[in-house]
């Protein structure tokens, strides 16, 4: 993937941007340090550990910041990863229960040496202990349930970005395929004949010749061209097919600002070769009509032949041009 691409793609959407981009990594962990701050610094202003001593407090408060920040970080770099987006769900409930009791257990420890159960009352006993703890564990399992649910969310982001990239860069590999495909197609056919042409008509079919192959070569790769170029190219191109075919006939018409509307390089050519091949006829006089109309920014294309009076056998017709116009 084009990693700059996937950046200016993320610049699109600020939310996105935030989440994943690495220019706001810094940003995105010192927010998550003063969540953890807010959570864990109301140690200061609990009310029954006001008589305990400030250094107690601040080593309480400490303990439990550093608590908070390892389950975090364990789910976001080491368990999410490694068990749940693997698909290994048991693996990532038992890791995350262990490195919860792991926690739970060393926060018990060090308020156990800082300071007495966190409740008030004379005698607190083993209610008040069994209260403290389940409070620990919910407010741990809830740290870890909220960070994972970040981690996932985060990935689906990265997914679908990832997604979005590979469609757009399978698109434009298939269009410019496709558009080269078109090149050596239509210019094997006009080489096949080059034969036919230089007999009849050596001065005229070289100079016709060589505009095609300058537009092909040339205004082709380009993104886009305007439309009165690719007119010109099709008459080049029936100009040569007049010269090579007896009672061949062609009218090219148009109507309003063709040089005000850009499209894709050889997008018409398809169509006006296979009316041009669907047309011979070696008894009777054959004729191709094309029209262009552009009316308020709109483009109206006509393209019609005459039959031949033995009609082509239907197994013989096919190719790739109208495919690849259908799929571009």
């Amino acid at each position: 993937m084009n990693l700059n691409t996937e950046h200016r793609r993320m610049e699109d959407k600020s939310v996105t941007a935030f989440l994943l981009s690495p220019h706001y990594r810094t940003c995105r962990h010192l927010l998550l340090q003063i969540i953890v701050l807010l959570m864990t610094i109301n140690v200061f202003w609990y009310e029954p550990l006001q008589s305990v001593s400030f250094w107690r407090r601040f080593g309480g408060f400490l303990a439990y910041f550093v608590s908070i920040n390892t389950v975090i970080y364990m789910n976001l770099y080491i368990l999410v990863p490694c068990f749940l987006l693997k698909n290994r769900l048991g693996h990532y409930v038992l890791a995350a229960v262990l490195t919860n009791l792991v926690v739970i257990v060393f926060l018990s420890v060090t308020q156990g040496l800082l300071f007495e159960v966190i409740l008030p009352g004379k005698d607190p006993g083993r209610f008040a202990t069994f209260i403290n703890t389940f409070s620990g564990i919910l407010t741990i399992g809830f740290v870890t349930a909220g960070s994972a649910a970040i981690s996932l969310f985060t990935h689906w982001l990265r997914y679908n970005l990832r997604i979005d990239e590979l469609e757009s860069t399978t698109l434009q590999s298939e269009l410019t395929f496709l558009k080269n495909q078109i090149n050596p197609h239509f210019l094997f056919n006009m080489l096949n004949n080059a034969n036919v042409l230089i007999k009849r008509n050596p001065e005229e079919a070289l100079f016709k010749l060589e505009d095609l192959l300058r537009y092909q070569i040339n205004d082709s790769s380009r993104e886009r061209v305007s439309l009165a170029s690719d007119i010109r190219f099709l008459n080049d191109y029936l100009n040569l097919e007049k010269i090579r075919r007896d009672n061949f006939q062609f009218t090219l018409r148009q109507e309003g600002e063709v040089d005000s509307i850009w499209i894709q390089p050889l997008l018409f050519i398809p169509f006006v070769e296979n009316a041009v091949k669907h047309s011979f006829d070696s008894e009777h006089s054959s004729y191709v009509h094309v029209f262009f109309k552009v009316d308020a920014h709109r483009l109206d294309f006509r393209c019609e032949n005459s039959k031949p009076a033995v009609a082509v056998q239907q197994g013989k017709v096919g190719g790739i041009g109208l495919a690849n116009i259908q799929r571009r």
